[in-house]
């Protein structure tokens, strides 16, 4: 008897647009009315439903729950079923039912409890562990001073640091700020701590992996390396959205991480086409900047090398002259 009076447990969520639980009613007795009348036992709140709306019965022999649908004018949908009047229609847990603009979600015991989940990480996290965005942030801000020290002459003052160094701290706060309003609005957790540290760690990277490349390129002698900069900050940037829009939409990751994958090889594939006219694709084939030859690693060629590697342009130089030549003057004649 206790064993049956448990498996007939069963709690109907009522879900809001997000597909997130808004209150749940714990189902007391058999059959239960739902509908918009007080008379029934869980009361929706619809214009669009009937007064008594639907039916739920409960099968101890087979442990089923089964839902059959009242008349009604906007009847009703179980998944992509479309549900008939007086059918009745075994209803699974985790399948949505909609009933006019409601949308319900079964949970029992049939399938068993899942088990506990352990609270997050942040939320019972070591003094270390909260000292990670503070840190971070220090480490970004060193950063961005040294690249504005070592691109100003020596004896520069000190304001002209102030501006290059908290104007990308602040539009990274802004930034946070508001996913932090976004994830507010959609799962009423302002977790502005959570995204600023998400791009922290984005922005760090990439950061970092540009200072990288440049001296990896000239100690290996690997100039195509300096192609991954163009690469660099689009795929770090959609990275970045994906990451803070699986805070806010977790159940649509598949969906956001699909989406913005596209958008980037669309991104990408107009930058190939331009950079055709430019003969290379993505980055320079020359080192734009020289790091101390101290970190040269490879060896030194001769002259003749580079000489050898400039002879594919020669024709491409000639033609160029040629039609050059082919051409009006500045001064209108021949």
């Amino acid at each position: 008897m206790e064993q049956a009076a448990m498996s007939r447990a069963v709690a109907i969520e009522v879900l809001d647009h997000d597909g997130q639980p808004r209150w749940i009613h714990k189902v007391q007795a058999w059959p239960l009315r739902i509908g918009r009348s007080p008379d029934c036992d869980l009361v929706l709140d619809d214009p669009h439903l009937a007064g008594e709306h639907a039916l739920l019965y409960w099968d101890d022999a087979g442990g089923r729950l089964s839902v059959q649908l009242q008349p009604s004018v906007n009847g009703g949908w179980l998944g992509e079923q479309a549900l008939q009047i007086g059918q009745a229609v075994e209803w699974p847990d985790a399948r949505v039912l909609t009933l006019g603009l409601s949308r319900l979600r079964v949970r029992s015991l049939r399938q068993g409890l899942a088990p506990e989940r352990a609270l997050p990480a942040a939320g019972r996290a070591s003094p270390w562990r909260r000292a990670w965005v503070p840190a971070m942030v220090l480490l970004w801000a060193w950063l961005l001073w040294f690249d504005q020290w070592a691109s100003v002459d020596p004896g520069t003052a000190w304001v002209e640091f102030v501006g290059p160094v908290l104007a990308p701290l602040g539009v990274a706060a802004v930034w946070s700020a508001t996913w932090a309003l976004v994830t507010q609005v959609f799962r009423r957790w302002f977790a502005y701590a959570e995204h600023l540290k998400r791009t922290l760690v984005c922005v760090l990277a990439l950061h970092l992996i540009g200072m990288l490349l440049p001296n990896l390129a000239y100690a290996l002698n690997v100039p195509r390396l300096m192609a991954l900069d163009t690469l660099l900050f689009p795929v770090g940037l959609a990275l970045l959205l994906w990451w803070q829009a699986r805070l806010v939409w977790p159940r649509a990751e598949r969906a956001l991480g699909l989406s913005l994958g596209l958008m980037l090889l669309l991104g990408l594939g107009v930058t190939v086409a331009k950079r055709q006219e430019q003969q290379h694709w993505f980055g320079p084939s020359y080192l734009s900047a020289l790091p101390p030859p101290v970190f040269r690693l490879a060896a030194p060629q001769p002259p003749q090398a580079l000489i050898d590697s400039l002879r594919p342009l020669e024709a491409q130089l000639r033609r160029q002259a040629e039609k050059d030549n082919d051409g009006p003057s500045q001064d209108g004649n021949e």
